[in-house]
């Protein structure tokens, strides 16, 4: 919990100074290919975290992994991060930073679950009904296709979720019998 927190400040400082920098666009990028490159690579991750290897040694890695791919602001952001010992929630940092960038940019986050995957004028019909229901102007769709669910979709917005699966619906009528005594008696 203490390292999220301590991501989160970092991130609220970086995007700062993107703002500042007129690079906002071009650190956001930065930080999702950091962050893909930490979620691809549980190794690194850990290595990082490591506090066995020596700060020169992830400053070498760092920079020849990310040296030439992003721009001086973000090396410079993981310069600092190195020299405060920081290195291990990097990861967490670049996720961060991409939360504070859509907040800032107001882009909601949704995800649809569908049982089978969803026609372009159908994924095109949820964003349009989440833009005017949320007032924002962008949405980050992502789409989960999961056959268990029958039919329908589950919409998940932030902490909100709407789900009008079959599978939802056959649960709730299936409570429903067992909580009727006078069907239970036949």
């Amino acid at each position: 919990m203490r390292d999220i927190k301590v991501a989160s400040r970092y991130a609220k400082s970086l995007l700062k100074i993107a703002i500042d920098e007129n690079s906002l666009e071009d650190l956001h990028k930065d930080m999702q290919f950091v962050n893909n490159v930490c979620s691809q690579n549980k190794e690194l991750v850990l290595l990082l975290k490591s506090p066995i290897v020596r700060t020169d040694k992830k400053s070498a890695i760092l920079n020849e992994i990310f040296g030439k791919d992003i721009s001086k602001v973000a090396s410079s952001f993981i310069s600092i991060i190195l020299t405060k010992k920081r290195e291990g929630i990097l990861s967490d940092i670049a996720a961060s930073f991409i939360d504070a960038y859509k907040i800032h940019k107001n882009i909601k986050t949704a995800q649809v679950t569908s049982a089978v995957a969803l026609s372009k004028s159908q994924k095109d019909g949820v964003i349009a009904i989440l833009k005017s229901t949320n007032n924002t102007e962008s949405v980050d769709l992502t789409e989960v296709v999961d056959p268990a669910i029958i039919g329908g979709m589950i919409l998940r917005v932030g902490d909100k979720q709407v789900d009008e699966s079959i599978k939802r619906k056959l649960t709730n009528l299936e409570m429903e019998f067992d909580n009727n005594l006078s069907i239970s008696e036949l």
